[in-house]
């Protein structure tokens, strides 16, 4: 028998009164879009060291930043690719 109205998943782990999104099907992340801006944020960290500024220390933090970003993005890709394993 074939019911018009979606049906609701048996046993659900979050309360939709916690987290709403829930009950209409969507509960996940944009990984690709936090790829993206995570790429975008270390490119912008290092143009930022083109400047009129004169002391070297903030050089210094802006690559030391950008350094710890794209280590973060490179172990979730090389994460990503060895998940199949588990």
């Amino acid at each position: 028998m074939a019911s018009s109205e979606l049906e609701k998943r048996p046993g659900s782990v979050v309360d939709p009164h916690d987290e709403p999104s829930v009950e209409w099907g969507w509960h996940g992340t944009f990984p690709k879009g936090i790829r993206i801006a995570g790429w975008l944020t270390a490119v912008a960290m290092l143009l930022m060291l083109i400047g009129n500024h004169r002391g070297r220390i903030e050089d210094i933090y802006l690559i030391a930043t950008a350094a710890v970003i794209v280590g973060a993005l490179l172990w979730d890709r090389i994460r990503s690719r060895t998940a199949w394993r588990r």
